[in-house]
């Protein structure tokens, strides 16, 4: 009995020793600090890395080649969707959902097509594909009707470039270095950003590996937006202030006029 139960501890041991040893991923991104002015229009973020097999060596001729996939996904954020519907010719608001936390910007890139690379329970798990996002609603509401807001949510999100995908934009030469291209809109938000390197193969993802990315605002749009956040009565009575100021300035203009 004690014989098969260390037989039984150690069979997951064993199992992977016979696999041997897997490759680890070596990632890196061209710009790993973005800086937004006033005069930011998107960025072109390169994603390059290589891919270190056991002992050093190449993928053998013959031998199924690995797939890589990159997820770039921006801060997480508290969403509020509302969802409008026309009553006698005017667009109301009707039902609302709140999400405690959702992606700011998703983007995905990959060798081939997600679905031909690992099965649907893989892509939830790695939350590989924009329709595999695990969002997170604060209301208890019916699967139905969370379902037809996380699609709104996505949509709204995709048509402003903050989620999309790219298949087929990642290049792999031969077998061991990869480097792709992700657009990164001038809507962006700010914050610390992720890029995920997957590799897979056989449908099942073998290494991953993570780099950091910090996107924020510099110059005098970085100084307001931290004025705001710092001195939030100051910033809103000089706000205020500048308006009145601009106003009369320009009732006093047109009245010359």
């Amino acid at each position: 009995m004690k014989r098969a139960a260390a037989l039984l501890l150690l069979a997951p041991l064993l199992l992977a020793q016979a696999q041997g040893p897997k490759p680890v991923l070596v990632p890196d991104v061209s710009q790993r600090d973005i800086q937004i002015a006033y005069s930011f229009t998107g960025a072109d973020l390169l994603l390059f890395g290589a891919i270190v097999y056991p002992g050093g060596r190449a993928p053998a001729e013959g031998e199924k080649p690995a797939e890589i996939v990159v997820v770039v996904k921006g801060p997480t954020q508290s969403v509020l969707v509302r969802e409008k519907e026309q009553v006698a010719g005017i667009w109301v608001n009707t039902e609302r959902m709140r999400y405690r936390s959702a992606p700011s910007f998703y983007a995905i890139a990959s060798s081939k097509p997600i679905g031909q690379l690992v099965d649907q329970r893989t892509r939830d798990i790695y939350e590989l594909g924009v329709d595999s996002l695990q969002l997170s609603p604060a209301s208890g509401a019916s699967p139905e009707v969370q379902k037809r807001f996380d699609i709104g949510l996505v949509d709204l999100r995709k048509r402003g470039g903050l989620y999309y995908e790219a298949n087929g934009a990642v290049e792999i030469t031969g077998g061991v270095l990869y480097r792709a291209r992700l657009n990164i809109p001038a809507r962006v938000p700010v914050g610390r950003f992720t890029a995920e390197t997957f590799l897979i193969r056989d449908g099942r993802v073998l290494a991953a590996a993570v780099r950091p990315i910090d996107i924020r605002k510099s110059g005098f749009e970085r100084f307001v937006a931290r004025s705001a956040e710092r001195n939030s009565v100051l910033y809103g009575l000089v706000a205020v202030a500048l308006s009145v100021l601009f106003g009369w300035g320009a009732g006093a203009i047109w009245r010359r006029f």
